[in-house]
């Protein structure tokens, strides 16, 4: 869609909320320029293998930072203010997002109303732990732990445990997205730019919608449960004779369904008719069902319980996931023209005109400073020498 190639974002990112955020939005064809700092640069750069074998490429940086550009700028200095500036008109800067803690907006002039100075229309998105107001540290998993998260994940007489995916990470990079839409909205409307904060910590709390109203009000006691369901019953994980299936009967009419089946029909109880009887006696009657499905293997279960239409599904691994035909054929990809390494990328929630246009690729994920010379060169006119002196000076 030629409307989002029209848009410019540039985000002095790092780690994983920013940085998510962004690839969603260069999945959508938006002009991606990643900003970080000429020596530090952004840490994920480090984390995982060497893979490339070279420096700040490592593998954990590559999965979700393919389609964008980089620069390195030193916002500490004066002069990187200024090319800051620079950047913001003559790239008609119309998206700026940024995880820097709150301290560090004036000190770098990435502040909402200096900026708004340089570019009126700018749309402002600053992403933080726990709103502009604190400049606490706030890792994924500390997140996981203050909002609720690790309280309600792992077995019901067990340790809280940590999500296996960063939630409150992704989770507030597509809250972010939807706000970034709606603010694109606003300003194609009236011509009026937004600034958004966005607290990690309540955008994870606001996924918390059972929990907070039945605790709240009607005074329930809410937590971890394992792999069973509060309300239904069975739900859970089951034992088969060749590893393992999660099994979902939603109503009693699944049930009934289930329990006609031969290999169930000793579970055909009066006082399990009803899902509230059968959560009243939800330990005894999962151990029994389970004393079932481990006689039999995975496959066997599956396709009876999809021939009566109860839901079950195998527990599949990340590769097993990865060679589903639903997930296969939404693949992306991103090749190397370097090294000639082509990288398999996680499906986008929704295929995207753009991802549709490049066949379902995107750029390689940008060497650190890749851009400079193209935007400092041509976009702002530094010649050669002019360049030279500003990485001495570590401006760039």
């Amino acid at each position: 869609m030629d409307l989002f190639k029209n848009i410019t974002v540039l985000s002095l990112e790092q780690a994983t909320v920013a940085p998510y955020l962004t690839y969603r939005l260069a999945q959508d064809g938006m002009n991606v320029i990643r900003l970080e700092h000429p020596v530090y640069g952004d840490p994920n750069r480090f984390i995982g293998k060497n893979v490339l074998d070279e420096k700040r490429m490592n593998s954990y940086f590559l999965c979700i930072n393919a389609g964008k550009k980089a620069l390195t700028l030193n916002l500490a200095d004066q002069k990187g203010k200024e090319i800051f500036a620079s950047l913001l008109k003559e790239l008609d800067v119309d998206v700026f997002i940024t995880n820097q803690l709150p301290k560090n907006y004036q000190k770098l002039g990435i502040d909402y109303d200096i900026m708004k100075e340089i570019k009126p229309d700018i749309i402002w998105l600053g992403l933080t732990g726990f709103g502009p107001d604190s400049n606490e540290g706030a890792y994924d998993p500390i997140l996981q732990a203050k909002s609720g998260l690790m309280e309600l994940t792992g077995e019901a007489h067990g340790d809280p445990q940590v999500a296996g995916i960063p939630l409150p990470d992704m989770g507030t990079s597509e809250h972010g997205y939807g706000l970034l839409m709606k603010a694109l909205f606003k300003k194609a409307a009236t011509g009026v730019g937004t600034r958004i904060d966005l607290s990690m910590f309540e955008s994870t709390v606001s996924w918390l919608t059972v929990p907070i109203t039945l605790s709240k009000t009607f005074g329930d006691k809410i937590s971890r449960r394992g792999n069973t369901h509060e309300f239904f019953s069975p739900v859970s994980v089951y034992k088969t004779s060749d590893g393992f299936v999660y099994l979902a009967c939603g109503n009693d009419r699944q049930w009934e369904a289930m329990v006609s089946q031969d290999m169930f029909k000793s579970l055909a109880k009066e006082e399990y008719k009803n899902n509230k009887g059968r959560i009243e006696d939800v330990d005894n009657l999962n151990k029994a069902i389970n004393d079932i499905t481990i006689q039999h293997t995975s496959a066997d279960l599956v396709e009876l319980f999809k021939s009566i239409t109860v839901p079950i599904s195998v527990i599949k691994n990340v590769q097993e996931v990865v060679e589903d035909p639903l997930v296969q054929r939404r693949i992306l990809s991103s090749k190397d023209p370097k090294t000639g390494t082509e990288l398999t990328l996680a499906p986008p929630p929704n295929m995207t005109p753009y991802l549709k246009e490049t066949n379902q690729s995107l750029s390689f994920p940008p060497r650190f400073g890749e851009q400079n010379q193209e935007i400092y060169g041509k976009k702002l006119g530094f010649d050669e020498a002019q360049l030279a002196d500003l990485k001495e000076k570590g401006i760039i």
